[in-house]
């Protein structure tokens, strides 16, 4: 009789949270990683806060070596990312590599939005891996700027998978926009 009751239980536990899953929209068994490319932080926020919203494992791409401040200053021609920028051949080193990314089905990318597209380092990284049968969704951060040609440059260097246009959010982006933007994909 104890061993029944048990395993009555176990069934209405689990027919719960099958339910309960339902209920949120989380029917999907989809394997979900965001990678992301940050340089001031901002676009890690945004990873982490989207991360944990819909479970995904998460994958900071780093450069192997790291921008400094002068690298970074747009306003100088010279700088590390402006010609990295003004180069589309340009592919800076990365310093590690997801495991296993063949476990995934869904991809976001995240990064800064560099001269109205992605940096370079996401060039290196969309050509590192087979995306193939994947889906790959950019996500960008920026004051102002949009997402621009992103998404087809993404596409052009991972033509196997399907990757959309993505989107660009503020810093402050909050966890629950995070959610409901994924809720198609996830």
């Amino acid at each position: 009789m104890r061993k029944l009751f048990s395993i009555i239980l176990v069934v209405l536990t689990f027919l719960t949270a099958f339910q309960t899953r339902a209920e949120d929209g989380k029917m999907s068994d989809k394997k979900a990683l965001v990678a992301y490319f940050s340089a001031s932080g901002v676009t890690a926020g945004v990873a982490d806060r989207l991360s944990k919203a819909v479970g995904a494992d998460l994958f900071e791409i780093k450069p192997a070596q790291i921008y400094t401040d002068a690298d970074l200053d747009w306003r100088d021609k010279q700088s590390r990312s402006s010609v990295e920028m003004k180069d589309r051949a340009s592919r800076p080193a990365i310093a590690s590599k997801v495991e296993n990314m063949a476990q995934y089905d869904v991809v976001f990318v995240g990064f800064p939005i560099w001269w109205y597209r992605e940096p370079s380092i996401i060039d290196t990284f969309m050509e590192s891996y087979d995306f193939s049968g994947k889906t790959v969704i950019p996500f960008a951060t920026s004051g102002s700027s949009d997402i621009g040609p992103s998404g087809e440059n993404m596409q052009a260097l991972a033509p196997k998978a399907k990757v959309l246009k993505g989107k660009r959010f503020a810093s402050g982006v909050s966890a629950d926009e995070l959610k409901k933007w994924t809720a198609e994909w996830l």
